[in-house]
């Protein structure tokens, strides 16, 4: 049996597609955010590991859930966001709830349609939002907003990684509705480019996107912290802009992602903006 070391894909929070804990952020509130982001990141490559079994990736995602209960076996990952939490009592239910999305990932391969999907962003996506909120001591009433964009964020990797998701791992987060509904067929997942059903069903799915985005607009503006609120402002306007070209390019075959110069030009005028706003 594999030990969850074994299975990391060596990705860090600088190579995500969003910020994370970004120096926007107090110290103090990127500690505990970083500890969770590499409880998450052990986590998310156990489920993604192209070769490692179901049944190897259910064994290791307990020990996950054994180290947040502080049981004997537990992940280290796990046991170091145990012991960080504890003092200040952030919950551990959004560590919790990430796991249970990373089980359904072993065991779910498929999903009928949107409210599907959405059921499984409230378990992958806004676990982490909420997080990052308490931590900082921000009122709850924020968490809809924050919802929206983390579920947002969730749907344009989804659909940035699509292919890939679907070549390595034979998993499809594009709604089997969707598809049907535009002609597409799932095999078309391993072509070099989208046939035109296939990117009508892209295209439609980051519309949808881009209204969870439109709902998550006013969140920044919501947050006490000022230093957060300008990170979230950055992460809004990253998710606005990569959701739009979604909307235009194919993911099978260019690349719909930032390059650093392009998403720091983007995270500087989102700034700018809320700083005169």
């Amino acid at each position: 049996m594999e030990v969850a070391a074994d299975l990391a894909s060596g990705k860090g929070h600088r190579d995500e597609n969003f910020p994370v804990a970004s120096w926007l952020l107090k110290r103090e509130h990127r500690a505990p955010i970083l500890t969770f982001y590499r409880f998450a990141r052990a986590a998310d490559d156990i489920a993604d590991h192209p070769t490692a079994s179901p049944e190897e990736k259910l064994h290791l995602l307990g020990a996950m859930r054994r180290g947040l209960d502080g049981a004997s076996g537990g992940a280290a990952e796990a046991l170091a966001l145990r012991e960080a939490l504890e003092e200040p009592g952030i919950p551990l239910i959004h560590a919790q709830e990430l796991l249970d999305a990373f089980e359904q990932d072993v065991t779910v391969t498929r999903y009928p349609d949107w409210s599907a999907l959405m059921a499984y962003c409230r378990k992958s996506a806004m676990p982490v939002g909420r997080f990052v909120l308490d931590v900082h001591g921000e009122d709850r009433a924020t968490w809809p907003l924050s919802d929206a964009l983390c579920a947002a964020l969730q749907i344009i990797n989804h659909l940035q990684d699509c292919a890939k998701d679907y070549r390595e791992l034979d998993r499809v987060y594009l709604p089997l509705e969707t598809l049907v509904a535009e002609g597409a067929a799932i095999e078309e997942l391993a072509a070099p480019a989208a046939s035109p059903g296939l990117r009508r069903a892209i295209t439609g799915l980051a519309r949808q996107t881009l209204d969870l985005l439109a709902e998550s607009r006013p969140f920044a503006r919501h947050i006490r912290s000022r230093r957060l609120a300008l990170e979230v402002a950055v992460i809004q306007r990253l998710a606005e802009d990569l959701a739009q070209r979604l909307t235009r390019c194919d993911p099978l075959s260019e690349p719909v992602h930032h390059g650093k110069l392009g998403a720091g030009w983007v995270a500087l005028r989102a700034m700018l903006a809320h700083t005169i706003r």
